[in-house]
């Protein structure tokens, strides 16, 4: 099965960014990530985190096995141009062209049918005394891992900041200027 991701609108000319994906076109997952991470171009950032986007689709949406995938398509087309104009000598101006690029990546599956087995989650415990259930205790909450408030375990003094001058820089910065 076939997973898609795309970029558009990135403000990389077309024939630099394809530099770039000819190193990565058919190889698995693993691979391509390790290559891009090694490489030093200016679109590597952009098809790293293309990348990482379609494995997450992948794994999320079809509950595919990141190695068992590879890259079957990486497509680089050109976007839209913005013209811009460059002062030249005698007032002429000369236009200059900011290329920007869209990318289609495709994974697909080495071998298919391969699934990730799906993970059954912890529900939180109904308890209540009126139904007859246990009543919350810690010994609960710490076989479950939930608890029933959720709070912040870090108390924050509201209201005092520890300066070391005291109020000297509040003075220096309150003047009125002449």
């Amino acid at each position: 099965m076939e997973v898609k991701a795309q970029l558009n609108n990135l403000r990389l000319a077309p024939r630099k960014v394809r530099a770039v994906t000819n190193l990565i076109k058919g190889k698995n997952v693993t691979e391509a990530l390790g290559q891009l991470e090694h490489f030093v171009r200016r679109p590597v950032n952009s098809l790293k985190k293309l990348l990482n986007s379609a494995i997450a689709n992948a794994e999320n949406n079809f509950n595919m096995v990141k190695d068992n995938l590879y890259i079957k398509k990486l497509i680089v087309d050109e976007g839209i141009k913005l013209k811009r104009f460059r002062a030249k000598g005698f007032g002429r101006a000369a236009a200059i062209q900011k290329k920007t690029s869209h990318i289609w990546i495709v994974l697909d599956e080495r071998t298919p049918g391969l699934r990730r087995e799906k993970t059954a989650k912890a529900k939180p415990p109904k308890a209540s005394l009126a139904q007859g259930g246990k009543e919350i205790t810690e010994e609960v909450v710490k076989e479950t891992g939930f608890s029933e408030t959720k709070k912040p375990e870090i108390k924050r003094e509201l209201g005092k900041k520890s300066n070391v001058l005291g109020n000297l820089g509040r003075k220096i910065f309150q003047r009125k200027s002449i």
